[in-house]
């Protein structure tokens, strides 16, 4: 017999490993411009708008890590 009820929603540990993600994605932007410097034209482009969204999606998180911890501390988690 399977059980088949969903696992309760646990975001106690949400905050840090959003935490996790903006330190990857940090250290992600910071590999790509030492490389960035041997890249032909149009690789130096791409890698350029990955990262900008790598930075659009750092600022999404920091603001989910924000609305995390306030729930944290106003007792919703």
């Amino acid at each position: 017999m399977t059980n088949n009820r969903p696992k309760p929603d646990d975001r106690s540990d949400n905050v840090e490993k959003l935490q996790d993600m903006v330190q990857n994605t940090i250290e992600n932007i910071e590999e790509s411009q030492e490389t960035i410097q041997f890249a032909s034209g149009e690789e130096k482009t791409a890698i350029e708008a990955k990262n900008h969204r790598r930075e659009e999606s750092i600022e999404a998180m920091r603001s989910e890590i924000q609305d995390e911890a306030s729930d944290r501390q106003s007792g919703n988690i």
